[in-house]
Parts: C-alpha cells; sequence; structure tokens
C-alpha cells in the first residue's frame, strides 16, 4: 500500500519515529533529503541484510518522483518484507505539497 505525501508529512511533523528509506544516488540525497536512511537502489541487494531487522515493520521508500522507490518496494516484498509502501510523487511531489502549503 503507497503512502501520500500528506501522510507522511503529518506523521514527519508529530516526530514518529519512521523508517525512512531514500533510494536516490547520494548526490541527490545530498541536495535534499527528508532524512531518511540512504540506500540507492542500485545497492539495495547488496545492504538487504542491513534491513533485516525491519522484515515485519513499516518501511517508506522514496525516490525523486516513485518510480525507483516503486522497483524498491517489489524487491523488499519479494524478499520477505510485509509492510512496505511508497511515497506517491517521491521527494518532488513532498516539496510541492509543502509549497502550496505556505
Amino acid at each position: 500500500m503507497d503512502i501520500t505525501v500528506q501522510e507522511l508529512k503529518e506523521r514527519l511533523d508529530k516526530g514518529e519515529k519512521i523508517n525512512l528509506i531514500d533510494v536516490r544516488e547520494e548526490y541527490e540525497f545530498d541536495e535534499d533529503n527528508l532524512g531518511g536512511r540512504l540506500y540507492p537502489l542500485g545497492s539495495l541487494p547488496s545492504q538487504i541484510d542491513e534491513l533485516e531487522d525491519l522484515q515485519d515493520e513499516e518501511i517508506i521508500i522514496h525516490c525523486r518522483s516513485g518510480a525507483r522507490s516503486a522497483r524498491a518496494q517489489q524487491f523488499l516484498e519479494q524478499n520477505g518484507f510485509s509492510n512496505v509502501r511508497n511515497l506517491i510523487g517521491g521527494i518532488l511531489a513532498y516539496r510541492e505539497n509543502e509549497r502550496k502549503a505556505q
């Protein structure tokens, strides 16, 4: 099940502890990030062991626009992760939502 930018923003604003994974590249993360852990899509298969303790927890994945995170979501689900949510529209939609709210 995916998650909207509005829902994620509300939960972040409340200070909720969220397992947020960013699957963009390091240079993109350095330019702008939502405070998640960086696991670039290309290296996710080799780093999946680091996420093993989150297999039964909610994980929210995002990228720039939602395409890479959808692939990461599918990959994690195929590897036994039961509650992976893709941020619809990615960080672009998240920042756009923030601009509209101001």
